[in-house]
């Protein structure tokens, strides 16, 4: 068992910012179905619980719900979509590089936990240059059980070998605080994401507005466990 911590990062609002993507594709969706497109607004508030959820929000936001019958193939197109354009607008956010780099240098270990499917997760991360920085990706699929089931997160933190010096969650949504409180573990919670309550009122350990602030935030936690 390594003596470094790991890590455990979310990747929609916390690592990139995929909302223009995701906006593009949701709007395609809607029109291929005749709804009107929702607003980039919305949208925001409507991540991180992965694509069926997105797409049925985004209809109930046109006054209409998806039956689960009709999902399938508007989730067909929805995917379709996003695969040819997953990264035409998406970027990371200020300070993520420069700090996975910093991370990086210091041997602390690095993974991606998202809801996002697993296929598309490891599509994104080369395409807006962040996979190197990575020693493991766990998006939706990959296992049977999605966050914030809790064996998810301990599935990422032992195929980074373990929790050596301790683990941390690192996200942007109710989501990311659930799985970190179900798996006994710390949580930081980013402030420019996409959850529609702001991240200060959902119960992380420490909040913050700049992404390279996370590694002396992550310390101080991590020493308290």
């Amino acid at each position: 068992m390594t003596a470094t911590p790991a890590y455990i990062f979310d990747l929609d609002g916390t690592l990139v910012d995929t909302a223009p993507d995701l906006l593009a594709a949701t709007n395609a969706t809607l029109a291929h179905a005749g709804r009107q497109p929702v607003d980039p607004g919305t949208l925001r508030h409507m991540v991180g619980f992965g694509a069926r959820s997105l797409i049925a929000q985004a209809f109930e936001a046109t006054g209409v719900s998806v039956g689960d019958s009709d999902l399938p193939a508007l989730l067909d197109v929805f995917l379709t979509h996003y695969r040819a354009n997953i990264a035409v607008g998406s970027r990371p956010f200020p300070h993520v590089p420069s700090t996975l780099e910093k991370l990086k240098r210091e041997g602390a270990r690095l993974a991606v936990l998202t809801n996002k499917p697993h296929d598309m997760a490891e599509l994104l991360l080369p395409k807006v240059a962040l996979d190197t920085y990575f020693h493991a990706v766990f998006g939706a699929g990959r296992k049977p059980y999605t966050k914030p089931d809790p064996r998810l997160f301990h599935d990422t933190v032992e195929a980074l070998g373990g929790p050596g010096a301790g683990a941390i969650m690192i996200g942007d949504s109710m989501t990311d605080v659930a799985t970190a409180r179900a798996a006994g573990a710390p949580v930081i919670l980013v402030s420019y994401g996409y959850t529609p309550e702001p991240a200060a009122r959902l119960g992380a350990d420490a909040v913050t507005a700049d992404f390279s602030e996370i590694p002396a935030l992550a310390a101080r936690l991590l020493a308290r466990t």
